[in-house]
């Protein structure tokens, strides 16, 4: 039902975060465990590399093969995905009719019937149904055909060159490489105004099977939705909560997802961890990076500019502190290849920082390398 959402200050009988609250994710794939609590600030202890949907969302429509390799939002692609040094993957959640969290990004999932083209809003689809399309856990079944809408409006048969079935969020905690780290989209329809109870039971539903089947898992949440993503900081304290935002490049009648600005504002009412960017917001306004740093809160990106190596490595210069990207093989050893060596540090320069001999952080110098970088990325930042 489209009702006003009361705002999250207003929320009744939810746990209040306890003042000695803590929140931490491990995993052998990062350097050291990633902390929070209120006396020191969540802190990402290095660069991050995140795969998009797993290995890579699919675009049908691109004429890149690797775009179409493998179904994303699969487990077949978690695993994928776990093979290169990423850090996490990122997924979309959402509660089907009979209170199951699903991994799905479309809000409706289309098929075809005797030659017509209908579609089904998975949250309003039971999870027996939800699993029949695509291909079928059981080899002797046939799931139904499963198609997708393209940017430009065609609908298409949603072809891959390895296939997969769709799967829950349990699947996803019981089946994936257990040192990868989720990245967890709460997944809301942007033309819908949610209720606030509504808000509420969906995200329960979602921390219980967490609550369940995390076990040491390192996770964090992230949403679109800024009620949800409040929310869920007051219904939890284990685990970061970050706020997505487009940064400016679309617009939308909540003003609080238009700007970098306002999704400050939005961490810190909510005492939420961070924030994840479109990376093209971010380039365009480098100016709240700083800003988003003086209010204590970490800052990711996504977007098609992370999938090229010079503005991964412009943003670790910039102090991001990570990338969500589709070419996770590529990048991951880009970013190894570009960025460990950097991070490095010698006992003769740490000596030399000991005694006063460094020139001031605040004289950044481009190496010839670095200049070349950026004007290779220029012509893509002028571009809308």
């Amino acid at each position: 039902m489209a009702l006003k959402a009361v705002h999250v200050s207003d929320v009744p009988n939810l746990d209040q975060v306890p003042e000695n609250a803590s929140l931490s994710l491990y995993s052998t794939r990062l350097s050291k465990g990633l902390e929070f609590n209120r006396a020191a600030s969540f802190r990402i202890p290095k660069f991050l590399v995140i795969g998009h949907r797993g290995h890579g969302m699919n675009v049908l429509q691109s004429s890149d093969s690797r775009m179409k390799a493998i179904k994303e939002n699969s487990i077949l692609s978690f695993n994928s995905a776990a093979k290169f040094p990423i850090d996490l993957i990122e997924f979309d959640v959402q509660v089907t009719k009979d209170d199951c969290p699903v991994i799905f990004h479309d809000d409706v999932i289309l098929s075809e019937e005797n030659g017509t083209v209908f579609e089904k809003r998975v949250t309003e689809l039971c999870l027996a149904e939800f699993l029949s399309y695509g291909p079928q856990r059981d080899s002797g079944k046939e799931g139904r055909c499963l198609l997708r809408k393209t940017r430009d409006g065609r609908i298409v048969k949603w072809n891959v060159e390895t296939d997969d079935s769709l799967c829950t969020l349990e699947d996803a905690f019981q089946k994936v490489e257990p040192s990868l780290g989720f990245n967890i989209e709460l997944k809301f329809d942007d033309n819908i105004v949610y209720r606030q109870d509504h808000l509420i039971h969906v995200l329960q539903v979602i921390l219980q099977v967490v609550s369940e089947f995390a076990k040491d898992r390192p996770i964090i949440f992230s949403s679109f939705q800024p009620d949800a993503a409040q929310l869920v900081r007051k219904l939890q304290n284990n685990y970061p909560v970050f706020f997505l935002t487009n940064g400016g490049t679309e617009l939308y009648y909540d003003v609080r997802r238009n700007s970098l600005e306002e999704a400050i504002k939005v961490c810190l009412e909510g005492g939420l961890q961070g924030i994840v960017s479109e990376i093209k917001g971010v380039f365009r306004n480098p100016g709240a990076v700083p800003k988003i740093k003086e209010s204590k809160l970490s800052l990711l990106t996504y977007g098609k500019l992370n999938n090229v190596p010079e503005p991964v490595y412009m943003q670790h210069l910039m102090g991001i502190d990570g990338v969500i990207v589709d070419f996770v093989q590529e990048i991951s050893l880009a970013v190894g290849d570009m960025i460990k060596p950097a991070m490095s540090v010698t006992a003769e320069d740490s000596l030399r920082e000991r005694k006063g001999e460094t020139e001031s952080k605040s004289k950044l110098q481009f190496s010839q390398q670095e200049l070349s970088f950026l004007l290779k990325l220029i012509p893509e930042l002028i571009q809308h």
